[in-house]
């Protein structure tokens, strides 16, 4: 049987998880009278509500004699990691691009990879239904990129297919015919070669890692060479040639549309699945007992962003989550960092609780936060930090250095371009990117962009778009200036009252409701001036035998600002963290204590 592996690999939002449901279901995967929802393959809650897949995965597909598996990558620079790995396990690639939007920073992120390789993409225009698609553009645009990433001559001689995922139709043109996906189907299995089969004993690399119920640890890659069967002895290689382990395989799992099952066996050049081992992980080589060296595992790019992750130590602790310890803390990070590489776990050295977590990006952290807090822990986080390098040569301070694209309303440019050279970041171009908007690209510190987004949606009345990517290291480019007002602070325990929160308004927007919990050096709201302010949002009014004159009615308190956890994470100053509970976010002070935050306070005025 023919067997062709490939990868779909696009920016975000261009169409990459609605292009597979409709190749599933023309493939005839599903049965006709089976119920399938959007999107099958985003399978975890936070995938479907931010409509951005988070995690790879592998589908297969049988079109006439040729069994097809797909894998749909992330779109999101901060998931990087996974795109890596993930594309060596393939032999070719459907580049999909927006016919309006055109090419994007994830676009050339995933491309440079997969170029890299050697991988030809098919490159193939989706949304060609779209007002304003401009394709002709789009494909030059897709040929300068493919230069500019130093493509050779047959990876710039790509095939183009036209169409729309989201109506069920791919054609050669951009017209049309506008009946279904075969056109694709045959341009894959025409131009993807077949898997390279090496000669030898089985071996095969890990490249994605899972936990299963009832199967233990699941690892998936593709076989190199030879075969595997259930309860063959395997050994695992580490990166480096170390054994890592031996064992019996005790399943052999493969890709049969959406559900994977057990095979017999499998053969060089499929993508599988295999349990029955206990400390195998991502970029270790399962091999024959007779095998000795490794297969090359891409190095990863280094992580740039590093948060602490700590117990709740506050007054509320333990009332809402029930994972709250340390050591279970310390437990989920490992077992996250053993499955995603792109991530770091360090044991804090200033504090015994605490660990340092490194990553790509805010959003990758920010998603383990948030699937953290749905399982159920309690943690409280710090502000996000820049992980720095020191040039060897001449040892200087290195900081990661960001390519800024940002789509945005012409009458809007000059206040991103004002905020963004605020932040040290510089404009590299300048460009009208459709009707009345303008696509200004930058680059700029990672430093400089922590919190930006939220500050960019409002300054453009939410009509930017912004997108970025790891450009490269440079030296250290100054102070940035960070937020410029101050906190109001709890200076009790108990419930907000909204007679108190009434009488403060005028301090500053608030961030709680009345009927909120309180606690001391908990942030109840944003001072208007420069300095921090203790409050009491306790304070009932005094009962008294006089009659009101009716004034009490007519209290209207301003909404609160509403807190989501990625603009919690960009509020917090260096002294602040945010508590991260299943049912709430909450800000606070890193020390809880008055008169403690005065003595440090004092102590840091009079070293400096």
């Amino acid at each position: 049987m023919d067997l062709r592996n490939i990868a779909i690999i696009a920016h975000v939002d261009h169409g990459k998880t609605t292009l597979i449901d409709r190749l599933l279901t023309q493939s005839g995967t599903f049965r006709d009278n089976q119920k399938v929802g959007e999107r099958v393959m985003d399978s975890n809650d936070l995938e479907r509500e931010r409509g951005i897949t988070i995690l790879a995965k592998v589908t297969s597909l049988m079109w006439k004699d040729t069994r097809i598996n797909i894998v749909d990558t992330p779109g999101h620079a901060d998931f990087g990691g996974e795109v890596e790995r993930i594309l060596n396990m393939v032999d070719g690639a459907v580049l999909l691009v927006d016919a309006a939007e055109g090419p994007m920073p994830q676009t050339k992120f995933v491309l440079q990879k997969a170029l890299k390789i050697g991988l030809r993409p098919i490159v193939c225009i989706n949304k060609i239904d779209r007002p304003d698609e401009r394709h002709i553009e789009v494909v030059n645009e897709v040929f300068d990129l493919f230069a500019a990433l130093d493509a050779s001559e047959e990876q710039l001689d790509f095939p183009i297919i036209y169409g729309s995922a989201k109506h069920g139709w791919m054609a050669a043109k951009p017209e049309g015919p506008q009946d279904n996906m075969e056109a694709l189907f045959d341009l894959v299995v025409q131009h993807v070669p077949a898997p390279a089969v090496e000669e030898g004993p089985f071996r095969m690399l890990a490249t994605t890692l899972e936990a299963n119920a009832f199967l233990g640890r699941v690892l998936t890659g593709r076989i190199r060479s030879g075969s595997v069967k259930a309860n063959q002895a395997v050994k695992v290689l580490a990166r480096d040639g170390s054994v890592v382990e031996t064992g019996r395989v005790s399943k052999v799992l493969a890709f049969r549309g959406l559900e994977r099952q057990p095979i017999d066996e499998g053969q060089a050049g499929d993508i599988v699945a295999i349990s029955g081992l206990i400390k195998a992980t991502v970029s270790d080589t399962f091999c024959d007992p007779a095998v000795t060296e490794p297969i090359a595992a891409t190095p990863i790019d280094p992580p740039t962003l590093a948060m602490s992750f700590r117990i709740n130590d506050g007054p509320l602790a333990g009332q809402e989550g029930d994972k709250v310890q340390s050591r279970v803390i310390r437990d989920r990070l490992m077992r996250e960092a053993e499955g995603n590489i792109a991530l770091r776990v360090t044991p804090s050295e200033t504090e015994t609780d605490a660990f340092e977590v490194a990553g790509r990006g805010e959003l990758q952290l920010g998603i383990l936060i948030e699937t953290m807090r749905r399982e159920g822990f309690e943690l409280t986080v710090g502000r996000p930090r820049v992980v720095f390098k020191t040039d060897e040569a001449t040892g200087q301070k290195l900081e990661p250095i960001e390519e800024v694209i940002i789509d945005v309303d012409e009458a809007y440019s000059g206040v991103v371009v004002q905020k963004v050279s605020e932040r040290r970041g510089e404009l590299r171009d300048m460009r009208p990117s459709g009707t009345g908007r303008q696509r200004l690209v930058f680059h700029a510190p990672t430093r400089g962009l922590i919190g930006y987004q939220s500050e960019l949606l409002s300054d453009t009345r939410g009509t930017a778009i912004l997108n970025r990517l790891f450009h490269d290291y440079a030296p250290h480019l100054g102070d940035i200036p960070t937020r410029h007002t101050g906190a109001l602070i709890s200076n009790a325990e108990g419930e907000a009252v909204a007679y108190a929160i009434f009488y403060l308004q005028d301090r500053g927007p608030m961030f709680i409701d009345p009927g909120t919990r309180v606690y001391a050096g908990m942030i109840v709201g944003e001072h208007t001036r420069g300095n921090d302010l203790e409050l009491n949002v306790l304070k009932e009014k005094k009962l008294s035998n006089v009659r009101a004159s009716g004034k009490d009615e007519a209290m209207i308190l301003t909404p609160p600002i509403r807190m989501s956890l990625e603009k919690a994470l960009a509020y917090i100053g260096e002294d602040e963290y945010v508590e991260v509970t299943p049912k709430s976010i909450r800000l606070r002070k890193a020390i809880l204590d008055p008169h403690e935050r005065k003595r440090i306070s004092r102590a840091k005025e009079a070293a400096a």
